[in-house]
């Protein structure tokens, strides 16, 4: 999940220098070349056999495409979303800080679902939070209309984790991330036409002229194949051992990486603020795993009853 993280931190700037053609298209694009990939990867499996839940029978396949269809509709508004509001000028460090904030809405919805929230948890959330907003917001805090797009982009991430969450440990984890892919690409078509390209046939010539050139290939690969096709899958290989709310903290720390590689890579200004933030982070992160009981307590930690659970 860290390594997760650490991909999605690393593809902000690939997502705001993708909007040349429209936040719809990029994502429409971007999600089609995933599912190429993905179920291109399911057939390597295959012949090798490391594919142990893959569908035998018609039940199987049939809940398959179940799953990723509910998969994918949360994750067409949450990466939609995430993109229009980028395309509409937000900050990425402030987009970063909007869309993390999810780690306040899983445990929210959580509780709807009947699942108790421990205090630990809900102080790990309120420390992740505070470190979020010194890690990304250097300006003057103020509501725009982008932010009140990723505000709604952070709830459908947190309605994806817990789809994951229900859905992934008894499926076949590439196969699954292929199918919400394709539902995300197929569905970012509608909104591609009648915004991106006006509603127009001829929308796709500026489309195709773009990418004649090598250069914008660059960011639409990269968020393709490493931010889609690899983070996307490992997020649900991850949640086959962790709850949704250990998973939404240890996924916000895409934040603290997209930091930490514009400062290594890019040459960005590391503040003060910033190194407090990532070290608030870090230590939510790992304050929720750490086993904290009284002598005589028996009771497993987080961590071990994701391990232990059916």
């Amino acid at each position: 999940m860290v390594l997760a993280a650490f991909l999605w931190g690393s593809t902000f700037v690939a997502q705001i220098e993708g909007n040349d053609v429209g936040p719809f298209a990029f994502v429409c694009m971007r999600n089609f070349i995933a599912t190429g990939v993905l179920f291109g990867l399911a057939k390597v499996l295959d012949k090798f056999n490391k594919s142990p839940r893959k569908p035998k029978t018609k039940e199987e396949n049939r809940a398959l495409w179940k799953a990723g269809l509910f998969c994918g509709l949360t994750l067409f508004f949450a990466m939609n979303l995430q993109q229009t509001g980028l395309f509409l000028g937000c900050s990425a460090g402030k987009a970063g800080f909007l869309t993390a904030c999810y780690i306040i809405f899983v445990p929210i919805l959580s509780t709807f679902f009947g699942k108790k929230i421990s205090p630990k948890i809900w102080l790990c959330v309120a420390i992740t939070l505070e470190g979020l907003y010194l890690l990304c917001i250097k300006e003057d805090f103020t509501i725009q209309p982008s932010d009140i797009i990723l505000l709604l982009c952070a709830l459908a991430f947190a309605a994806h984790i817990l789809v994951v969450g229900k859905y992934g440990p008894y499926m076949d984890n590439v196969r699954l991330s292929a199918i919400q892919f394709l539902v995300v690409a197929t569905l970012s078509i509608f909104p591609m036409f009648f915004v991106d390209l006006k509603g127009s046939f001829a929308g796709f010539g500026t489309v195709i002229e773009v990418y004649s050139h090598f250069k914008p290939w660059i960011p639409l690969l990269y968020a393709a194949i490493l931010s889609s096709g690899v983070a996307f899958t490992l997020q649900i290989v991850a949640q086959n051992k962790l709850r949704p709310t250990i998973a939404s903290l240890l996924m916000s720390l895409e934040s603290v990486f997209s930091v930490i590689s514009g400062w290594v890579m890019l040459g960005e200004r590391f503040t003060l603020q910033e190194a407090i933030g990532c070290v608030l982070m870090f230590t939510a992160v790992i304050l929720a795993q750490v086993n904290i009981k009284r002598k005589g307590d028996s009771r497993l930690s987080p961590s071990s009853e994701d391990r232990h659970r059916e």
